[in-house]
């Protein structure tokens, strides 16, 4: 029988390895998002180091696009290291998965840009997000699977949304060594060169997270499936395999990981893009303001985290999805009135219609930059406005009429290609683009946000409610994953519908609703993606996601 003494130093070993395991799990996860948030606050330069031979609108979204690629082969690696997790065990494959993670993020820090050595750098840096997709398909599987093993009975919730929090420190961790490099080195250096240091900056936390994920020891639960024999010696068969499982996944994916992943996505990356590009708001404020509405809503994550072990994980998943669906339109338009009140005024009191043959218009996204949009006077049109970041309507006019600009009351004509050589084309369109910037500017279009007349702390009580829908929808959904499948497969098929929402529903919720502005011209079009989406996970989730929390998970 142990003595008081040596029970209670039992109880704080206990305690001590809780917080380790917490810790280690947590920073990797941490890594994973300070990463993907790294190039996502880094697009702009990205997009003029490694896409410098196409225009700018088309080399930013395709910066988004490689952004995606990384998101686009994490199902793959779901699969991939997900089995490895179930049949080897769950801290070796994360331990594995940590360091080709690391090791690609490292190596954007040196690749050389599109002007030293050509197409190869886009091509190397497309293949440096598709190993680190890799790998970050199977570290949030194995860190929550790993986490909620551990955690006592009652809590899961609340320890595995530690690993959630640690993915809005990554970005937080991100946010500040932009802003402080920026302030040190000044814009121009850091265009130059000095956005390549965070991800030098990177080995630092490989080797702090290798070296204490190394003392850590095996899942208890699956070292108990290893000492009894049942670990499972096929689970992608039997997570893909059979119907009893199979059903879950497409349900967890359908009825919970979709919503929560488009929701997360548009709180912690479009909100920043869309102060950025649209509402013109210059690039350091905007991390200001996005990192101190992060810092209010961080602890959000741990509260929702507990609450669902209380209440349930459906509850608070589903009531994020709803109000995220109903709330989001209203929200971005009133973070226009607040960012940008000249430009939210001007679109009301002066909107701007292209008057154009709809067959004559070309969508304003070009994937492999060849298109020089001016082909067609309507093409003209709105590929200025479109890189502009002007909100436009379309209004249909006759075949062969040429297009025209209304902005308000005024009108201007774009030029006809077919009536003017390549020369006089060029000295049209450079005379069309001088009328139609002075008239957005009669009409009270701003170039960009007025310091002076940002509302900050209304931006950042929009981020922060926004970001409350995040919380909600992120901080069950590791337990919720974990409790929704059994010990022998739970690596593998909780991993596929999380990389699956994350890395597809989410990963491409920048590049569509950007691509979607440019092809619509509304700037608050790009907002139907995640509406859709949060809309579909609620329905579906209300009808067959089961509540999970009182499950047992050792088998």
């Amino acid at each position: 029988m142990p003595t008081g003494e040596s029970a209670a130093r039992s109880a704080e070993d206990l305690k001590q390895n809780e917080v380790k395991v917490i810790v280690a799990s947590s920073l990797g996860t941490m890594f994973e998002w300070y990463d993907f948030y790294l190039y996502g606050l880094l697009a702009s330069y990205i997009s003029v180091q490694f896409f410098s031979g196409v225009n700018e609108t088309t080399a930013f979204i395709l910066a988004l696009a490689a952004f995606a690629a990384g998101f686009a082969v994490r199902p793959f690696g779901s699969i991939v290291f997900g089995r490895i997790g179930d049949v080897v065990g769950r801290k070796y494959t994360f331990l594995v998965t940590m360091g080709l993670m690391g090791l690609s993020t490292f190596a954007v820090g040196f690749l050389p840009s599109y002007e030293q050595i050509g197409i190869a750098a886009p091509i190397i840096l497309v293949t440096l997000r598709l190993l680190q997709g890799l790998a970050v398909g199977g570290e949030y599987g194995g860190a929550a699977t790993y986490v909620a093993e551990h955690a006592p009975e009652g809590k899961r919730g609340f320890f595995t949304s530690f690993i959630q929090t640690t993915a809005t420190v990554g970005l937080f961790t991100a946010l500040l060594l932009v802003i402080g490099l920026r302030a040190m080195m000044g814009e121009e250096a850091f265009a130059s060169w000095g956005w390549r240091a965070p991800f030098l900056f990177s080995i630092l936390l490989l080797g702090v997270s290798l070296w204490i994920r190394l003392q850590l020891a095996e899942s208890p639960v699956f070292q108990k499936m290893k000492e009894e024999g049942t670990v499972s010696k096929a689970p992608l068969a039997e997570a893909f395999g059979r119907w009893a499982n199979l059903k879950f996944i497409l349900i967890a994916l359908f009825g919970g990981v979709a919503g929560q992943a488009v929701i997360g996505y548009t709180g912690q990356f479009y909100t920043l893009f869309y102060l950025e590009r649209i509402a013109d708001v210059d690039p350091a404020t905007s991390n200001i303001l996005l990192v101190i509405a992060l810092m209010i809503a961080t602890p959000t994550f741990v509260f929702f985290g507990w609450l669902s072990d209380k209440i349930g994980r459906k509850k608070i998943i589903m009531t994020a999805c709803v109000v995220a669906a109903l709330t989001l339109f209203p929200l971005f338009k009133a973070l226009t009135v607040a960012a940008n009140p000249d430009y939210a005024r001007a679109v009301r009191e002066a909107p701007v219609t292209v008057v154009a043959y709809a067959e004559e218009c070309s969508v304003q996204f070009d994937p492999i930059g060849k298109n020089t949009f001016d082909q067609s006077s309507c093409d003209i049109a709105k590929a200025y406005l479109a890189k502009n970041g002007i909100n436009y309507s379309n209004r249909n006019a006759s075949a062969g009429e040429t297009a025209t600009v209304r902005i308000g009351e005024a009108v201007i004509v774009a030029p006809d290609p077919s009536a003017f050589d390549g020369v006089q084309l060029a000295t049209e369109i450079a005379a069309f683009q001088k009328d139609v910037g002075d008239g957005l500017i009669e009409a009270g279009y701003p170039s960009e946000a007025d310091p002076a007349k940002i509302n900050r702390p209304v931006v950042i009580a929009i981020i922060v409610a926004i970001m409350l829908m995040v919380t909600a929808a992120y901080a069950p959904l590791a337990a919720m994953l974990v409790e929704l499948f059994p010990a022998r497969i739970r690596y593998t098929s909780m991993s596929l519908p999380y990389h699956i929402g994350n890395g597809w529903f989410g990963g491409f919720l920048p590049t569509t609703a950007f691509a979607i502005v440019a092809a619509t011209g509304n700037i608050y079009y790009g907002l139907w993606y995640p509406v859709l989406v949060a809309g579909m996970t609620a329905v579906v989730g209300i009808l067959f996601l089961p509540e999970t929390f009182r499950r047992k998970i050792d088998d």
